[in-house]
């Protein structure tokens, strides 16, 4: 850190009160005692939707407790969980912790060596998983490791017991290293009826400084790290957050990604104990749309890619509509985008302009909201990367109260909201109370909290360059504050690029307005030469689209253009050119010296499995400079095509190496046809 900051600003220390100085446990303990019969969570299985009470809920993170305990796992130790949303998940997690434990969560799409990295590195001993699929992969893990000889320095797998909370599939397994969860109720309920008072005296042993919550960080650049957030770090936010937007017993949360993402523990766990907030769970990733119709949260929490996806599910219906529906929809949006403009800047509509919204809402706006699951919302957040203002935009005129925040895992997942009078769709917002927030000389956004992480899990060195000695929290990310006194986040700041004359840019920034279109679900940008390839450049940036099959393929189908794969409709020159137009008009938008000038459609989508982008789908850029180096080479060369090798696995194991020629479209010499108006933001359609 420098010695001087450009700029300070401060949420204020007092402003919302003392942090509430307790446990997860023990606010548990409490709403079972205070409000036994009410619902604290509903599971939808075979369409129905099965409460549990807060009194059950605390019954059966006891039983779990036990059951952990006659594992064997004590104080000071680390529990994994594995698999998708149940109530078993956070049963597990508050059990965990009551008997002194932590717990690490694994995002259910890892495999291999993320796995074991963070299993080893924890040296966790029980895995509590869902079903079959994260089962299979612990077995093979172990058959793995049982043929490994570990290098110097390596960590072993320690794992002693498997749990399950979905036994379908499972009914053969005999394996002694699996447990189903129930089993694991019943012999813990056992061990506790013959220590009565154990329970209690462990819940009441649990300090505000334990670590409660693992979570691992992002790892866009390497493996990830593992950041320790204690009961107090996490209460201490949950508090702050909830002082600007307060929460109550009666409010609802569809709880659907990962708890091993900070985002969900921060809102899910953290501020449904410390307010009481009934938590749904859905029945299946299938029904997760439906679902959050049938319950209309109260509040939500999403990264940008749920709130881009909910933008292009819209506009593939308005594509769909007739024209009259098309044409209402398109007065009501501009009626509520006028409306959007003055409420986020704390103004009102004029009588007219209300009367207007008013019935705009009705015949337009609140339909379309309502087949989101957002006919209830009151307020909701994106964050975890940048959302792009375009889209920010969009949910506002549709009368979804959307705010921006700013944090990291280090930071409990927020340090900076947007105010609901106060929203600029270019800026996160202003500091929650308690947060001091920096600028230092280079431009780093430094923070400072009682929110800041205890450290990373057995790395102190990266904690030590992480965290200095007053407590500043040193992101990485550059920033500035603007006139308003709001945060803008540029980018990483080893990202932070400088054009030839002199415009400093974000590659996230430009990437954010190629994604605005329906058609692009990725886009990854390279300046002349970024990749490090030693070949001469024919100038300009150039972009690796990949492409979003259901928008483009039910524009495919529209226009009545025949594909059998995803690979072979990124190959369609009618696709290239529908990119090229969308790319064009996002072009229009940016500074002349970092427009696109060239374009490939790459053959295949990004996938975590491949490491080319994390579980919270930020782009890996260093994968992708290496794995696509020749591709990107042929960009920044102005060739108009390249040859590649790619490797196709089925799903029984076999794999091919096929020839593919992708080609380069050149932006340069490319004019929209004469007379096509400009796409409406809600639409797919020229």
């Amino acid at each position: 850190m420098t010695e001087t900051a450009v700029a300070t600003t401060s949420g204020g220390s007092t402003g919302g009160g003392a942090p509430r100085v307790s446990t997860f446990p023990r606010l548990l303990r409490d709403l079972a005692a205070t409000r036994p019969e009410d619902v604290a969570m509903q599971e939808k299985m075979y369409g129905i939707w099965q409460p549990l009470t807060w009194a059950g809920y605390a019954a059966r993170v006891r039983d779990t407790a036990h059951g952990l305990a006659a594992l064997g796992v004590r104080r000071g130790e680390i529990v994994a969980v594995l698999g998708d949303n149940r109530p078993e998940w956070v049963i597990a997690e508050l059990a965990a912790q009551s008997v002194g434990a932590a717990v690490v969560g694994i995002y259910p799409t890892s495999i291999g060596d993320e796995l074991r990295h963070i299993l080893t590195t924890a040296a966790a001993r029980v895995v509590v998983v869902e079903d079959q699929e994260q089962v299979d992969k612990l077995l093979r893990l172990r058959e793995d490791e049982a043929a490994r000889v570990l290098a110097d320095g390596e960590d072993p797998l320690l794992v002693e017991h498997v749990v399950f909370y979905d036994p379908h599939g499972l009914e053969s397994y005999d394996d002694p290293w699996l447990l189903d969860f129930t089993d694991l109720e019943v012999r813990g309920r056992e061990w506790g009826r013959q220590r009565p008072g154990w329970y209690d005296a462990q819940v009441d042993a649990g300090t505000p400084d334990d670590i409660a919550v693992i979570c691992t960080t992002s790892g866009t650049t390497s493996k990830p790290k593992l950041g320790e957030l204690s009961h107090a770090n996490l209460l201490a936010m949950g508090e702050h957050l909830t002082d600007v937007d307060p929460i109550g017993p009666k409010d609802r949360y569809v709880s659907f990604l990962p708890f091993a993402w900070i985002g969900e523990q921060m809102l899910a766990v953290a501020c449904g104990l410390t307010r009481g907030m009934t938590l749904s769970f859905p029945e299946d990733s299938a029904t997760q749309r439906s679902d959050l119709r049938e319950i209309g949260p109260d509040v939500m929490f999403s990264p940008p890619r749920i709130w881009e996806s909910m933008l292009s599910e819209v506009q593939v219906r308005i594509d769909e509509a007739g024209w009259l529906k098309r044409a209402v929809f398109g007065w009501g949006y501009d009626v509520g985008d006028k409306v959007a403009n003055l409420r986020v800047r704390g103004k009102r509509p004029g009588p007219g302009l209300a009367m207007a919204h008013a019935l705009a809402d009705q015949v337009a706006t609140r339909p379309v909201r309502d087949q989101l699951g957002l006919a209830r919302i009151k307020r909701c957040y994106t964050g975890g990367a940048p959302l792009g203002p375009d889209v920010f935009r969009f949910f506002h005129a549709i009368g979804v109260n959307l705010k921006q925040i700013y944090g990291q895992t280090e930071i409990c997942g927020i340090a900076v909201v947007h105010r609901d009078d106060d929203v600029a769709f270019n800026t996160v917002g202003t500091p929650i109370a308690g947060t001091d927030l920096r600028i230092s000389d280079d431009g780093e956004i430094l923070l400072r909290s009682a929110s800041v992480f205890k450290g990373y899990h057995r790395n102190p060195a990266a904690t030590a360059e992480t965290v200095d000695a007053e407590g500043w929290l040193m992101t990485g990310d550059a920033g500035y504050l603007d006139e308003r006194g709001h945060l803008v986040v540029i980018d990483r700041q080893k990202d932070v690029l400088t054009a030839p004359d002199g415009t400093r840019y974000s590659s996230a920034f430009i990437e954010n307005k190629l994604k605005f279109s329906p058609y692009v679900e990725e886009a990854v940008v390279f300046a002349p030469d970024a990749a490090g390839q030693d070949v001469p450049s024919a100038g300009g940036m150039t972009a690796l689209i990949t492409l979003d099959p259901a928008t483009v393929g039910s524009w495919a189908e529209h226009e009545r253009l025949s594909y059998t794969t995803y690979t072979d409709l990124a190959a369609k020159p009618e696709v290239y050119d529908l990119v090229a137009e969308e790319i064009t008009r996002a072009n229009e938008d940016l500074p002349e010296s970092i427009r696109v000038s060239r374009f490939v459609l790459l053959h295949k989508q990004l996938d975590p499995d491949d490491d080319e982008i994390t579980r919270t789908r930020k782009v890996r850029r260093n994968v992708i400079a290496d794995r696509y180096g020749d591709i990107i080479a042929a960009l920044q060369r102005g060739e108009d095509h390249v040859d590649i090798s790619s490797r196709v696995t089925y799903q029984d194991g076999t794999s091919i190496e096929r020839e593919l020629t992708l080609r380069i479209f050149d932006l340069t010499t490319y004019s929209i046809p004469e007379g096509r108006g400009r796409r409406p933001v809600w639409s797919g359609r020229r």
